[in-house]
């Protein structure tokens, strides 16, 4: 390698880790201005200890939104538990983006801080490289004048005639002018051994100190590769990142947009169902005021013959009262089903945040509770009574089962089971105590199988946990 070769080679050997760089910034700066653009306008969700807990967090969110749209047509409950699902996403892949960015600019440094370290070891191989040749240099004339001193000297028989050929002309001078020239001329031939001595030591530790930095640059070129190789791993990742936040953002937005298109649709549907459900409400209402008047005119025609009885065999009789209702627990209900956790309680849903208000009143009244009935799950009836509907209906249930079970000590008691796959009784039929009367499943406006288990007493919908 030429001095001029070793001079350019540190550009050369560079260029490679400066153009990653360049690189690098121009990306962290893109990941940093989308996600300044991005970052605004989305919560975070409650913190959680674990990543799997923040995503069973979100999950459970977004099937409460699910729920809390059971009537509705099951495609838009979906997307709208997806909307609040992606809305509860997106703070995290825009943080673990940022996380990303974070070590995009750490490697940057790392690069960078080595591609000046090869430059510098470079410039002092470069420096010691052109000291090695200067001294060489000095190296090869002080032998040359050596040589000379010698060669004079043997042809002279010892002392050369001709000293003036290396101390100038000596025309005419004397033998001791002579002998302080052949004097002069040993002192400096001395002279000059002791200069090649200091120049030989002087050339030896300059090699020395170019093998170090050789294996400096080795040692430097080798961990900038592999800070070249972490900064283009820390750079794709960070893209990776960036496209997961745009598709958050993307899919929010789109789904979004949908249920604010599709908002007056969904809530003239939703109006359908509750006037359906207030049919059904109506329906429940007077059968049961019905069944009660009838019972307490049994009560009175019993309570006036017993009085007449009396008055015959010369007793006194007391006049009838009504007497007050007893306890609903009398009706001895138990669980539709064997083993199976409710999902969703009595009582009334407000709309979750992130969604969309399609009640327009903040939510709507939950008038029973889930069991996460598997599809398929074998139903039960609770009590005693007769089955007075059963089969498919309009009020978004799907197939349905409810049963009458009359009146006991002064209390109506009517139970629905909705989102049935199918139903094994019929109208009219008389059901005992645990005796099957459906498989569950997820008909109707249902987004997953389950058991949608109502409770009336007196007309009015109650939570079925106080009777179970």
């Amino acid at each position: 390698m030429t001095p001029m070769d070793r001079r350019t080679a540190p550009a050369r050997n560079t260029a490679t880790v400066r153009q990653a760089v360049r690189r690098s910034r121009l990306i962290g700066a893109a990941v940093v201005l989308v996600l300044a653009a991005n970052l605004g306008g989305f919560a975070p969700v409650a913190s959680a200890d674990t990543l799997e807990d923040q995503q069973a967090a979100l999950n459970a969110e977004a099937a409460r939104v699910q729920q809390s749209l059971e009537f509705v047509d099951a495609k838009i409950a979906k997307a709208a538990g997806d909307l609040v699902l992606y809305q509860g996403q997106l703070p995290g892949a825009q943080q673990a983006l940022l996380d990303a960015q974070g070590r995009v600019a750490g490697a940057v440094k790392e690069v960078e801080a080595l591609a000046a370290r090869v430059d510098l070891a470079q410039q002092n191989k470069a420096k010691i490289t052109q000291q090695l040749e200067t001294d060489q240099q000095k190296i090869t004339d002080t032998k040359k004048l050596i040589g000379q001193i010698a060669t004079q000297a043997y042809k002279s028989g010892g002392v050369p005639s001709n000293l003036a050929l290396f101390f100038g002309s000596n025309k005419g001078g004397s033998l001791t002018d002579t002998i302080d020239l052949a004097d002069q001329a040993l002192r400096s031939q001395n002279s000059a051994m002791d200069k090649l001595t200091q120049q030989n030591a002087t050339n030896v530790n300059s090699q020395a100190r170019l093998q170090a930095v050789e294996a400096e640059i080795t040692d430097l070129k080798a961990k900038a590769d592999a800070a070249l190789a972490r900064e283009k791993a820390a750079r794709d990742e960070a893209e990776s990142k960036k496209a997961q936040v745009d598709k958050l953002i993307a899919d929010t937005t789109r789904l979004n947009g949908e249920l604010q298109a599709a908002k007056p649709g969904i809530q003239s549907q939703l109006a359908q169902v509750k006037a359906q459900q207030d049919a059904v409400a109506a329906e429940i209402v007077e059968r049961d005021r019905k069944l009660r008047e009838a019972w307490e005119a049994e009560q009175k025609r019993i309570a006036e013959a017993a009085a007449a009885a009396a008055r015959a065999q010369g007793q006194a009789a007391q006049p009838y009262v009504p007497a007050p209702p007893g306890p609903v627990s009398a009706f001895g209900l138990r669980s539709p089903f064997n083993g199976i956790p409710i999902t969703s309680g009595f009582g009334w849903r407000a709309t979750p945040p992130g969604t969309i208000d399609f009640y327009g009143q903040g939510g709507y009244m939950h008038t029973g509770i889930d069991f996460g009935a598997p599809c398929g799950t074998p139903v039960y009836a609770p009590a005693a009574g007769t089955v007075f509907s059963a089969g498919w209906g309009n009020d978004g249930g799907g197939n349905h089962v409810k049963i009458s079970h009359g009146v006991v000590q002064g209390n109506s008691l009517t139970t629905i089971f909705y989102h049935n796959t199918s139903v094994v009784v019929s109208a009219g039929q008389q059901v005992s105590q645990g005796q099957l009367i459906a498989y569950s499943g997820t008909t109707g406006n249902s987004t997953g199988c389950h058991s949608h288990f109502e409770t009336w007493v007196n007309g009015k919908a109650v939570d079925p946990m106080g009777l179970l």
